[in-house]
């Protein structure tokens, strides 16, 4: 059994050869001794076309291991609040093997992360992050979590779990939260409420960043993906969050009055 992609054709190409010169197109070219040894990377989910650009910029400045965490929201509501898939994805790119010894980790450490395939098999989420890590790292590994929304104290209590089955297999690990930022306002608007959040992620503080998206009621579909990211992050001794780029769907389609922001962060 593997998990087959379901927005091939739809958000990005479905014909390997055209899906990797799309990413290649999306993608600098940065010098291996000039890229960042990130703890973690924030990148958006939407169509290439829209947000391509700034995840192609953000994971182009950071090494890439051969394992990757990747957390994204759960659009649909199937499945387990913190779903772990274990099944191998089949991509346009190739397949893309569980870093089993990993996802093991994390499901005997973690009283929440839960093996589950049914949050994974319509999530987009986590999928089109995937051809960017496999044409940064040619033997990539991931473990996908997706992710539902969960209460602070179960963000904090996730967060350490991943930081301690990371501290557990000894090598490099990257984590990956995916999100979009604010959906359906103007640019204006997206901006305003986007940069409120990015403020909190540049801040460290995704404390902050969790009320302040719940208080001003900011559409940042994957805040709680962001959250544990930043929280993992912390616990692994990361201390700086950096800006990549923010943009917004208008830029693409032209239309600025209801936009979808898109922002590109390092964590290291």
């Amino acid at each position: 059994m593997m998990r087959q992609p379901v927005v091939a054709n739809q958000f990005y190409p479905g014909d390997p050869a055209q899906l990797e010169q799309t990413v290649a197109g999306l993608t600098p070219v940065v010098d291996e001794n000039k890229k960042i040894a990130a703890t973690a990377v924030i990148m958006p989910h939407a169509g290439y076309v829209y947000s391509g650009a700034t995840a192609g910029l953000t994971i182009s400045r950071v090494q890439v291991p051969e394992t990757v965490i990747i957390l994204g929201p759960n659009h649909h509501g199937r499945g387990a609040a913190v779903a772990l898939g274990t099944v191998a994805w089949q991509m346009p790119m190739g397949t893309v093997p569980i870093d089993q010894e990993l996802a093991t980790q994390l499901l005997q450490i973690s009283q929440i992360i839960t093996q589950d395939e049914q949050a994974h098999s319509s999530e987009h989420s986590l999928e089109v992050q995937v051809p960017f890590l496999q044409f940064m790292q040619n033997n990539l590994h991931i473990v996908p979590l997706c992710v539902s929304h969960i209460p602070y104290a179960e963000c904090e209590e996730v967060a350490k779990d991943i930081a301690k089955a990371v501290q557990a297999v000894s090598r490099p690990v990257l984590l990956v939260a995916s999100t979009d930022m604010t959906h359906y306002k103007s640019r204006e608007q997206a901006s305003a409420q986007d940069h409120l959040a990015i403020e909190n992620m540049l801040a460290f503080d995704p404390k902050g960043l969790y009320e302040t998206v719940h208080a001003r009621r900011i559409s940042m579909c994957g805040v709680v993906p962001t959250v544990i990211t930043l929280l993992a992050s912390r616990e692994l001794k990361s201390e700086k969050v950096e800006l990549v780029r923010y943009t917004d769907s208008g830029e693409a389609s032209g239309d600025t009055n209801q936009v979808v922001g898109y922002a590109g962060l390092i964590v290291s």
